[in-house]
């Protein structure tokens, strides 16, 4: 491999040993110039907004000052509360219905929210389904298939539609993985898998669009009591879930909802590529 001399960038300067910062060109800035509120008048494109962490993601917007799309499977009635929560902090709110596994519908989402807001700002890639099994034998062709078209190939849909508005914007770009990508889950051998994929796609798109000015990030939370908890495991475990973490109980979606507020703003301005891990103190190889 050929080695490629650094590019300069800095004037050359040297100063003696602890340096003097007044002293440095250009200055070291000190204080980012933000907008207040951070995402004023921006636009963010939720799936799975309806419930669980992406309605908070979705609150959490709108205070922030963002206008919201929630893309949302079939919970009409979790929908439309999401709506009322984010209309409630004065921003605007479109709900969109259906499938994201299908690529027609994932570019139909995209349509609909120019047609709506005329710009995109934001997309977070957030839905997901989990089915535990106690074997891979049981895993079914048809259960692999479902999985992996609703947690990953999703994103890909979604991305490519909203690519061409995200490079107008210089948008970001914020995946939901899980703490399950880092250390496993034996009774969720397919959604894990899909996980670590999430953090294999986010790396190599934050390379592939920091040319482009937008930044991807993804999020891993740990055990968050959503509504897949209390819909994919059985009551014994639900009775237990979390107490498993070093903070010995399970996060709330309130509490990794800010995680997207700060990828998504300025504040997170050098950084790509990463994930951030709220997930009760467990300590995972990032």
């Amino acid at each position: 491999m050929k080695y490629k001399k650094p590019e300069k960038i800095l004037p050359a300067q040297k100063q003696n040993p602890p340096g003097l910062q007044k002293k440095m060109k250009p200055l070291p800035e000190v204080e980012k110039r933000l907008t207040e509120p951070l995402l004023l008048d921006k636009v963010a494109i939720i799936t799975g907004g309806d419930s669980g962490i992406g309605r908070s993601v979705a609150v959490d917007f709108a205070k922030a000052g963002a206008d919201v799309v929630i893309v949302y499977l079939k919970e009409n009635e979790d929908a439309k509360e999401t709506k009322r929560l984010v209309e409630e902090k004065g921003r605007r709110c479109l709900l969109i219905s259906g499938d994201i596994s299908d690529e027609k519908f994932c570019r139909s989402v995209i349509k609909q929210s120019i047609k709506t807001f005329k710009k995109l700002n934001i997309l977070v890639n957030n839905a997901a389904e989990q089915h535990p099994q106690k074997s891979i034998e049981d895993i079914t062709q048809k259960q692999l298939q479902k999985t992996f078209s609703t947690n990953i190939f999703s994103m890909f849909y979604m991305v490519k539609a909203a690519l061409p508005h995200l490079i107008k914007t210089k948008g970001t770009i914020i995946n939901t993985s899980s703490v399950t990508a880092y250390r496993g889950s034996k009774n969720l051998l397919d959604y894990s898998s899909t996980k670590g994929a999430i953090i294999s796609f986010t790396r190599s798109l934050a390379l592939s669009l920091i040319d482009k000015d937008i930044r991807v990030n993804a999020v891993a939370p740990g055990p968050i009591w959503t509504p897949l908890i209390v819909s994919t495991f059985p009551k014994e475990k639900v009775e237990t879930f979390g107490s498993d973490v070093p903070m010995r109980r399970p996060g709330q979606p309130s509490e990794v909802s800010p995680s997207y507020v700060f990828l998504a703003s300025d504040n997170s301005s050098y950084m790509t590529g990463q994930v951030l891990h709220p997930n009760g103190g467990e300590i995972v190889n990032t």
